[in-house]
């Protein structure tokens, strides 16, 4: 059993979307998983995974004892082995003790083979919350010299907190920018973070397509970022596969497909 914190330095990179589509890649893998959205105050995986209907309880409801743990998970209705625990618009973090957390996550381990937990962007007490929970990271990024900035200063942070076992994900990869410097390129990423990295998902507009319809990009499986996702699933089981390599296609092929 995996407890993994997804994190990044500053919002806007795609975490939320990166956290979705890694819990639906390890489901399609018969893992059982857990999304714990994290983001007080904002509550988007529930949306963005088409549950907002089937949200009737949430953790406020736990806190107080309106209901039980196990009648606030809310299951995906694509993937029976995947479950959302949705966050909570009117619950601040001062409200929520710690090691009430930590149980609660301790209980989730015993039914669950990975609890993927959504962070806050950032260092504020929102993310130190979130990462305490966990033993495992990963760092979103994209190649720009911010994000980047951002997430180093992140990295130091859990290390601090005795998360070492860290891996990086690149969001949003664009070779075009790449190759004609616009933007940074993974040689600079890892010199900049020094740590390893787990795996690219290409800059696509099906991902904003997604997220507005409540349908997951990994849905279609014939998709370039799910294809992505699923090989960033298979590292996370320790198994070695090449990374995604995105062949542009000729105009011809594109007339005739």
């Amino acid at each position: 059993m995996r407890t993994i914190v997804i994190t990044s330095g500053k919002g806007g990179v795609g975490k939320s979307s990166v956290s979705i589509n890694i819990g639906y890649a390890l489901a399609n893998r018969g893992e059982k998983v857990c999304l714990i959205d994290a983001d007080f105050g904002l509550k988007n995986l529930d949306v963005m995974m088409g549950l907002e209907n089937r949200v009737i309880y949430d953790l406020h409801d736990v806190v107080t004892n309106k209901c039980t743990l196990q009648q606030i998970l809310v299951k995906d209705k694509r993937y029976d082995s995947l479950y959302l625990l949705p966050a909570c618009k009117s619950l601040s973090l001062e409200e929520i003790d710690v090691n009430y957390m930590v149980q609660m996550v301790d209980q989730l381990q015993e039914q669950f083979d990975y609890i993927l937990i959504d962070s806050p962007a950032g260092i504020e007490k929102g993310f130190q919350y979130a990462t305490g929970l966990c033993k495992e990271a990963i760092v979103v990024v994209n190649l720009d010299v911010a994000s980047l900035r951002d997430a180093d200063r992140v990295i130091g942070l859990l290390l601090k907190q005795g998360i070492t076992e860290l891996q990086m994900l690149v969001n949003k990869y664009n070779s075009d920018d790449i190759n004609q410097g616009r933007s940074l390129s993974l040689r600079d990423a890892h010199e900049i973070l020094s740590i390893p990295l787990l795996g690219i998902v290409y800059d696509d507009h099906q991902m904003i397509e997604a997220n507005n319809k409540g349908v997951p990009v990994y849905v279609d499986r014939k998709s370039l970022i799910s294809l992505c996702f699923d090989r960033i699933a298979q590292r996370l089981e320790g198994i070695e596969v090449p990374f995604m390599k995105y062949k542009k296609k000729k105009l011809l092929d594109k007339l005739f497909r």
